[in-house]
């Protein structure tokens, strides 16, 4: 007697609250689909604040959903823990009607991988001494070619920043802070470069300029510090700026990035230390003087003046950047409107093709380190970068998706699911740093061990040794052109200088051993 009293309670209570929430969808304005179709009209909304997550698990086939398709993800997430990510049955992919499709020309004669296996995370370091050409003070030859690429802590939480600080150090690779400066997340054995934006973060004045006694201290407070990076734009928005909302700067984050506290956090569209190529090289310079690291530039393409002056100056005064990291405009862990993100900045393969050729016409490609970033997370993505000349890559959502990540695409909410990039205690309570820092470790050491596989595979020791040679891209209409053809390389434009080649050749052979 008393459940089915209970029971009818319920739903007259039920009905009740259906009742009133069809009267307010009719009364209201706001919505026409609610007005017109009240309680069902919910529905439209529900489906489409779970839009992505339906797509990616249900409607879209393997290939299709993006940023990553689902076997891209799946990829990452069977690396990542160390489970089989091999595919069966063959290729899902239509080669032969799919247009800019990548094929990776392996040699007759394939290298053979060392006869006692290899070190369990294969470690495959940059071709190059970053600092070499300008002799730095604290030059060194990078322990990976595969690092992670600028997360600031602020649009990362600190769980995230700390996932990812420890991951670099099992893996033996680098950790890109970001422009939001060397917080105590960061600090748990990575070796870091530190990302100057144009808000200088940690190393500005109360009044927002830079400031570099502040930059200094930083840099011998912290041995960390390897070397120093200085932002121009990023690919997800390029020439824009930013903002982390006052509600978002918690206490730890206005310490790290020197900024009041619940205040909005303003990043200016551009640098207030220089306004041009000759200045930017002025202001390396005395980086590099004051604190003896290797300092390079990261930007996205857009006009291509600047990086014709930028060469043209490194070859002729004197003075020349470190490393040049370049964005693609397809790259993008951060926010930004939608109009930034799909047609402001050149695409990768073409911004770095066009850049490395205005450093190859004076000369400097093989004396500056090129660091190449924009969905590089992925084998054949990796390699092709190397082959078009750069040194090394670096990663950012592939990593989110090794700690996690399952692209929601709720970054910019506040409300990531995973809690990688929101600042919800609830949220971030979900994600152990320990045990995402190795899922972290695992991904850089299988992305490697992929390198090296499909290195051997063309023939060649090293991801530095692959030349443009090694690809051609099918046309969808039974055609293929080569990329010396397609982005204007002479034969062995990409390669580094015959004594790098050398060397690492001997560094991997070494390291095979017998």
């Amino acid at each position: 007697m008393l459940l089915g009293t209970a029971i009818m309670w319920i739903a007259w209570t039920l009905i009740g609250v259906v009742a009133v929430l069809a009267v307010y969808d009719v009364m209201q304005r706001r919505h026409t689909i609610l007005r017109n179709f009240p309680i069902i009209g919910h529905f439209r909304y529900w489906l489409e604040a779970i839009g992505p997550e339906l797509r990616q698990y249900i409607v879209t086939s393997n290939d299709e959903e993006q940023p990553f398709s689902r076997d891209q993800r799946r990829w990452v997430y069977t690396s990542c823990k160390r489970q089989n990510n091999y595919f069966g049955f063959g290729s899902d992919n239509n080669m032969e009607d799919s247009a800019n499709y990548l094929i990776i020309k392996h040699s007759a004669f394939p290298m053979a991988g060392p006869a006692g296996g290899d070190d369990p995370m294969y470690p495959v370091p940059c071709a190059k001494v970053l600092g070499g050409h300008r002799q730095r003070e604290q030059q060194f030859r990078p322990a990976s070619v595969v690092n992670i690429s600028g997360m600031s802590y602020g649009s990362l939480s600190w769980a995230a920043i700390e996932a990812i600080n420890k991951g670099c150090r099992l893996a033996g690779c680098m950790h890109n802070t970001g422009e939001g400066g060397v917080s105590r997340h960061h600090l748990h054995g990575g070796d870091l470069i530190w990302q100057i934006g144009t808000g200088y973060f940690g190393c500005r004045e109360p009044d927002g300029t830079f400031s570099m006694s502040l930059l200094v201290d930083t840099v011998q407070q912290y041995p960390q510090v390897r070397a120093i990076q200085i932002k121009l734009s990023q690919g997800a928005k390029p020439g824009l700026g930013g903002i982390l909302p006052a509600a978002k700067v918690s206490a730890e984050i206005a310490q790290a990035r020197g900024i009041p506290l619940g205040r909005d956090c303003i990043s200016p569209p551009s640098h207030a230390q220089f306004h041009d190529a000759d200045g930017l090289l002025d202001f390396v310079e005395v980086i590099a003087q004051n604190t003896g690291l290797p300092v390079g530039i990261k930007s996205a393409v857009g006009e291509g003046g600047f990086w014709d002056d930028l060469a043209r100056l490194c070859a002729t005064t004197g003075r020349a950047v470190d490393f040049v990291t370049i964005d693609g405009g397809e790259g993008g862990t951060g926010a930004g409107p939608l109009v930034f993100n799909d047609h402001v900045a050149l695409p990768f393969k073409i911004a770095l093709s066009r850049v490395y050729r205005a450093f190859a016409d004076q000369d400097m490609h093989e004396k500056i380190v090129f660091v190449g970033s924009g969905k590089l997370g992925f084998p054949e993505a990796a390699l092709f970068a190397f082959g078009l000349g750069c040194d090394m890559v670096a990663v950012a959502r592939e990593a989110m998706l090794a700690i996690g990540c399952i692209q929601a695409q709720r970054c910019h909410t506040g409300h990531c699911p995973t809690g990688i990039t929101t600042h919800n205690p609830w949220l971030i309570r979900g994600l152990d740093p320990t045990l995402k820092s190795a899922r972290l470790a695992n991904y850089v050491a299988v992305l490697r061990k992929e390198l090296l596989g499909l290195s051997r595979a063309c023939g060649v020791h090293h991801p530095a040794l692959i030349t443009a040679d090694h690809f051609e891209v099918l046309d969808g209409r039974y055609g293929s052109t080569t990329i010396e053809q397609m982005f204007g390389y002479a034969p062995g434009l990409g390669l580094p200088s015959s004594q790098d080649q050398e060397e690492i050749a001997g560094i991997m052979t070494a390291a095979s051993g017998p």
